[in-house]
């Protein structure tokens, strides 16, 4: 698996873990009638302090943990390939073009929930939901690629 690959599977499987995570948190706050503004606001900042400290920590133990094993192999100096060709750069842009796409959907979704008499709070979880699965499918869909040769 090259860098580029490990880093987006990192990211992806990090993601899905925080989305579980913020989903399960609200279906408790939610079965416990405790869907109000505190609790709500502390689950937003735990998700997304969650996502950032998560993610970056995988992410170099990963690579810290990959290049010892390579130098464990192979008994020479590991290096990172982080050389990004057009290949690349079209992988990176078929992905955020499917990010995007989900936020260009689900955004207005949710804007929706607002206007049909929601209150404010479902409108904006609604779109920490949308941000954090665009990221995902954005990330599959890179990952799909890499892993096809495309």
């Amino acid at each position: 698996m090259s860098y580029k690959e490990r880093t987006i599977a990192v990211t992806l499987v990090c993601y899905s873990l925080v989305l579980v995570f913020f989903l399960i948190r609200l279906f408790q706050i939610v079965l416990a009638g405790g869907f109000d503004s505190p609790n709500v606001f502390r689950l937003w900042g735990t998700t997304i302090a969650l996502a950032i400290i998560v993610t970056i920590l995988a992410t170099i133990l990963t690579h810290v943990g990959s290049s010892i094993i390579h130098a464990v192999k192979t008994k020479e100096q590991p290096g990172i390939e982080d050389i990004q060709d057009e290949r690349d750069a079209s992988i990176d842009l078929r992905g955020t073009k499917v990010s995007y796409f989900t936020s260009m959907i689900g955004i207005p979704l949710s804007m929706l929930s607002y206007v049909f008499g929601q209150p404010p709070l479902v409108m904006f979880t609604m779109l920490i939901i949308v941000g954090i699965s665009a990221q995902i499918l954005g990330d599959i869909t890179r990952l799909y690629l890499y892993r096809r040769g495309f």
